[in-house]
């Protein structure tokens, strides 16, 4: 008579079902590859700052000329103004409060678009978990956002409007764009491997997308109704918190956040479930 096979560990049982959740392989890959991501994050921050005849400088020209024009045309030529603050510097501060994470939010999207495709002779060539990518491109542009955003925080103390230890809060927010930027940014570049169309799709959209987010103008001027529909925009409370923060000094309402966290959650878990259901087919389409 065969013996009755000895019940199978807790352990070992444990860790098989937390292999089974989505994502929980492309969270042991990254981390397996922990190495290979931190030298190619250290590549891609040197290749921006150190191989350049400008070096950093080149990363601050864009967002600076972009504040220097709105400036100019909003604050100059419309003379517009913040309701209730009769600051020299505050519409400066609440355009730099809002385009500084805007752009950092579109860098990681517009990049995730072609990551695969800008990688097809890597991912050919070289065996590696595919997922390392999108990662390295989510580090390598949250590195270069906050060594502007620690520039735009000295220059506000230089100018006496540094908001205090609430800039902390900026943390938190952060967390929740990065969710819900690699989520949006790793399930548009699977598609765009196989719809090349998405990337021009999305480049429109993301035009629409910042005139439809408060960067450039207060929602105070607005009507009840079209408050009440750009609500629905995300990036409407982010960026409004990140504005909030720099510009009175205070720290938003987390509770208002709960349904953004929900929604960045959702779409890491759907992007991570569309790579690891299509990764295989990626490359014959590439």
């Amino acid at each position: 008579m065969t013996a009755p096979s000895a019940p199978s560990s807790p352990s070992i049982a444990t860790s098989s079902r937390l292999l089974a959740l989505p994502g929980a392989l492309a969270v042991r890959a990254v981390w397996q590859y922990r190495g290979f991501v931190s030298g190619m994050v250290a590549r891609e921050i040197q290749a921006r700052y150190l191989q350049s005849l400008f070096g950093s400088a080149w990363a601050l020209l864009n967002p600076a000329a972009m504040i220097a024009i709105y400036t100019v045309i909003f604050a100059q030529v419309m003379q517009a103004r913040l309701p209730g603050l009769d600051d020299r510097f505050a519409y400066s501060i609440y355009l730099c409060a809002g385009i500084l994470p805007w752009m950092y939010l579109t860098e990681v999207l517009t990049r995730s678009l072609t990551v695969f495709i800008d990688n097809a002779a890597l991912l050919k060539k070289v065996s590696f978990p595919r997922i390392t990518l999108p990662v390295i491109l989510l580090l390598g542009s949250t590195v270069n956002f906050v060594i502007i955003f620690s520039i735009f925080l000295v220059v506000l103390a230089a100018v006496g409007r540094f908001p205090g230890m609430v800039v902390l809060a900026v943390i938190p927010l952060l967390v929740l764009q990065q969710a819900f930027a690699i989520g949006c940014g790793v399930l548009l570049g699977v598609l765009n491997v196989f719809f090349r169309d998405v990337a021009q799709i999305v480049g429109v959209a993301v035009q629409f997308w910042f005139w439809l987010t408060p960067i450039v103008y207060s929602t105070v001027i607005l009507s009840d109704r079209a408050r009440a529909l750009l609500a629905w925009n995300p990036m409407t409370k982010l960026i409004g918190a990140y504005q909030q923060i720099l510009l009175t000094g205070t720290s938003p309402a987390w509770s208002e956040f709960r349904w953004h966290a929900i929604a960045a959650a959702a779409l890491v878990v759907i992007g991570v479930a569309a790579f690891e259901r299509l990764s295989g087919e990626m490359v014959d389409e590439l």
